[in-house]
């Protein structure tokens, strides 16, 4: 094999691979970058679960296939010069050459690569730069907790135009809702993804259209020449459609920007897994935190209440992550009493919102 390409084409595309590499493989080649060239140079990842190809231009003088390893190839790849990287590979060693840089990498057996699963029959495509927010508003929710494999996930749900993802570890769930342009317009299907493959998805597509597709077991995400797939979690789902919607009698408008600093300040005298006071009253919020061997802190903001004043309190984390979430210039957090969860959710006027976030109260001090 031998080619020439960009040095900044291939650096980017080496690292976008290069993400999926294992950490701990479970054979020595699935620590390695296949690198194809024929009419264009095709670098591809797999460690059974999740897989990843980047198509880039190269003049490609002699086509063949080596597997090298990743992470050095990755970190050669961004510190060599700019200018054009030579690509020579023959028998066990593959010599990457520019200006006048030169390094020589034994390669792995080609052979022993398994074979990357073919991409899912599309379903649907939206833009990447919605795409990424919708993950980027539920995976938080996600738990960490790979015991409990259904938490772990973002739920999809298709169903025509509209499209929902949710996640939930028990103590929040967040969903968001948007449109796309599905391949045909009675299109159902339900998928469960890995949250932290769907972050690092969104994250990388995020500059083009997305094409999703969905066949067994699999989800597949494309764009811009570059392309994923992920095994699904054969995991069941909450109803979290019933947990979203609820009357709400108290209902507290707040700008976010100015509450979501403040809860930082205050939380900076919050201990370790205590939570942040809020006590709502007529035009206006107190945000309490501390109290115990460091200090305690508060800080009053405007707010536009509707029903009965209430205090209510919630872990500081789960509460800043959900107004995080939040894209438009005013919160509402709708609440019941002091013991019950909140909805926090977008003031887009008298449209639904598009985002959803119920999370759990905590005992007040």
């Amino acid at each position: 094999m031998k080619l020439r390409v960009n040095r900044d084409v291939l650096a980017d595309a080496v690292a976008w691979a290069a993400r999926v590499l294992p950490n701990r493989p479970a054979v020595p080649v699935l620590s390695g970058l296949l690198l194809e060239a024929d009419v264009d140079l095709v670098l591809s990842a797999f460690d059974y679960d999740v897989s990843a190809r980047a198509s880039v231009e190269a003049d490609v003088v002699e086509p063949g296939r080596v597997l090298i390893p990743g992470r050095i190839l990755a970190e050669i790849s961004r510190s060599l010069p700019a200018g054009w990287v030579e690509i020579v590979a023959s028998g066990s060693e593959a010599v990457l050459t520019c200006g006048s840089a030169e390094f020589a990498l034994l390669t792995m057996p080609v052979e022993d690569f398994p074979t990357l699963p073919a991409t899912p029959p599309k379903v649907g495509a939206i833009g990447g730069g919605i795409f990424a927010s919708a993950v980027g508003q539920v995976a938080p929710a996600s738990s960490r907790d790979e015991a409990l494999p259904m938490l772990t996930g973002v739920r999809i749900d298709i169903a025509g135009e509209t499209v929902t993802m949710a996640a939930t570890d028990r103590y929040r769930i967040a969903a968001r809702e948007f449109d796309w342009r599905p391949e045909r317009a009675d299109v159902t299907a339900a998928a469960m993804v890995p949250a932290r493959v769907l972050v690092e998805v969104a994250r990388s597509l995020r500059g083009g259209e997305v094409s999703v597709g969905l066949g067994d077991g699999v989800a597949g995400f494309e764009s811009v020449g570059r392309s994923t797939t992920v095994r699904l979690l054969d995991e069941q789902f909450i109803d979290y459609r019933s947990r979203l919607t609820d009357d709400w009698p108290i209902r507290a408008d707040v700008r976010v920007a100015p509450f979501i600093e403040a809860i930082k300040r205050v939380a900076l005298v919050a201990e370790r897994n205590t939570a942040i006071r809020l006590s709502f009253g007529q035009g206006r919020v107190l945000i309490q935190a501390g109290g115990g061997e460091i200090g305690r802190g508060a800080e009053v903001l405007d707010a536009e209440l509707s029903g009965d004043d209430i205090q209510i309190a919630f872990q500081s984390q789960f509460l800043l992550d959900g107004l995080a979430g939040v894209e438009t210039e005013f919160v509402r957090l709708n609440m019941q009493s002091p013991g019950r969860a909140a909805l926090i959710t977008e003031v887009p006027g008298d449209a639904e919102p598009a985002f959803r976030y119920l999370v759990m109260s905590r005992r007040l001090p």
